[in-house]
């Protein structure tokens, strides 16, 4: 089998290691990074440290409106669909390089497969939300994390193809935790591990405006001791752009960082005592690692996180946040609710028994 893989941001670059290492375990695989994520140098981190092989096909798309990037994705995409002639597209998340990728198969006639399939936030306004209802109605096969992941599908009539097979992030983890542990982490920082707050924020609602942005400063500012946030280049090119970096730069308690790659991140993320996030797979990653968390959203596609009492949704306001992080979390570790760490072996399996 041939399968084309296209990954663009940071939540897939970690996706796509263990399963493309599974893939080219047992077939042939095409990498294509988009360059939806356009910090060159943390995306070659990225790839260097999870072991991903160098893309075949770079397209450096780099910065622009969501509907720019989708199209000259999907315009860069179909001569090489048509060059390299795979047996399926494989598409991950819910970025605007998934959808692009999903649109450009579909055009092409190529067969598609989604990783991540099925998560909802049941909020349409969300670009993101967007993106995984549109790949999913596109995709032939869906490769489910969870079983609320199957019960979306098949509440939109999505039964062919559906299968539950884990979540590769949580593959991902079980991997490299130990040479994350091997970082030099909270030290490097002069953090003191477990008495520390880890942020991130990046999503569009958090800081395309300038009213978010204020928000989302009132936000950090309400953390009660030391707090760490690795900013985001995108983040940080909108704080600038409004005049506010110095306003977050004046935050009491807080050390503003360069982007983190991927196994320094979760050094920090294992010895915080909580994570404050307006992501979607950093949710997980905490739970993973028994870590409290705080979403900045009203909603999350990771229903499960906040059901087992690690994640707490918060929006943007400042009191919920100060009593979620003074709440205790629950007693013991984190239940196994992402699949037993054998994710990407059964997707190869699938993609190579349904493509035969």
């Amino acid at each position: 089998m041939k399968i084309l893989s296209v990954v663009g941001n940071r939540p897939q670059f970690v996706k796509a290691a263990p399963v493309s290492r599974a893939v080219r375990a047992i077939g042939e695989e095409v990498l294509v990074h988009s360059g939806q994520h356009y910090d060159p140098a943390l995306a070659d981190l990225f790839f260097d440290e999870l072991g991903i092989p160098e893309p075949d096909h770079a397209l450096g798309v780099g910065p622009g409106t969501p509907t720019g990037q989708t199209a000259a994705i999907v315009a860069a995409l179909e001569p090489i669909l048509v060059g390299e002639s795979p047996d399926a597209v494989l598409a991950y998340g819910d970025t605007t390089t998934t959808l692009a990728a999903a649109v450009a198969a579909a055009k092409s006639d190529v067969a598609l497969a989604h990783v991540e399939a099925g998560l909802r936030s049941f909020d349409r306004r969300m670009p993101e939300e967007q993106n995984r209802v549109v790949t999913d109605h596109l995709s032939q096969r869906l490769y489910c994390p969870t079983p609320t992941a199957v019960t979306n599908l098949g509440a939109e009539g999505i039964t062919d193809g559906v299968e539950l097979v884990g979540d590769v992030m949580y593959d991902a983890s079980i991997a490299f935790a130990p040479a994350a542990r091997s970082r030099p982490g909270a030290d490097a920082l002069g953090l003191t591990p477990g008495e520390y707050v880890l942020v991130t924020a990046h999503r569009a609602a958090t800081t395309d405006t300038r009213a978010a942005l204020v928000d989302l400063i009132a936000m950090i500012g309400a953390i009660d001791g030391p707090s760490v946030f690795p900013m985001h280049p995108r983040t940080r090119a909108r704080l600038e752009a409004e005049g506010l970096l110095g306003e977050i730069a004046g935050i009491d308690g807080l050390l503003v960082s360069e982007p983190l790659g991927y196994l320094d991140f979760t050094a920090l993320l294992l010895t915080a005592r909580a994570v404050v996030t307006d992501s979607g797979g950093v949710q997980k990653e905490a739970l993973f690692h028994g870590v409290p968390c705080v979403t900045l959203r009203e909603e999350t596609e990771w229903v499960e996180t906040v059901s087992a009492g690690w994640n707490a949704l918060v929006g943007l306001d400042p009191d919920r946040l100060r009593a979620a992080l003074a709440t205790p979390p629950p007693a013991g570790d984190p239940p196994p609710l992402y699949g037993d760490g054998r994710s990407a072996e059964r997707i190869a399996g699938s993609l190579a028994e349904w493509l035969a």
